[in-house]
């Protein structure tokens, strides 16, 4: 069994697909579509959504620290791979974290970049540092 898709409710569709829309084609997804309210990328038979959804409780922001998902992780190749990407981050909205006491480590034998986006949505780089 695998996941078929995620979607995450975000409060600026636009903003959210400029930062995630660069993030996920970076590390290998392809726009998949959208429509109105919601945007989508594809990587194999996994989607992730994003979408401004009429549902959503006004004012209510996203926070990772509150019960919910708190990030995803996503592989890339190497470490080398993961700190070039957040490298280039910053300019397509994304902050690099990482001192934040809510982190985990990774797991042994890999390497983690940890970013944040504008609506402090997280996202794990993950590489392998041992083949």
């Amino acid at each position: 069994m695998t996941i078929h898709h995620v979607t995450i409710w975000v409060p600026d569709l636009s903003r959210a697909s400029d930062s995630w829309g660069w993030l996920l084609e970076r590390i290998g997804f392809a726009s998949a579509g959208g429509w109105e309210t919601g945007r989508m990328w594809q990587h194999g038979t996994f989607r992730l959504v994003l979408e401004q959804s009429p549902d959503m409780v006004p004012g209510m922001l996203h926070s990772r620290l509150r019960p919910g998902m708190n990030h995803l992780a996503f592989s890339v190749a190497s470490p080398g791979e993961a700190e070039s990407i957040a490298a280039e981050a910053h300019d397509k909205g994304w902050s690099q974290i990482g001192a934040d006491a809510q982190l985990h480590a990774p797991a042994p034998g890999s390497f983690a970049v940890y970013l944040e986006d504008a609506d402090r949505f997280e996202v794990e780089l993950v590489a392998p540092t041992e083949l």
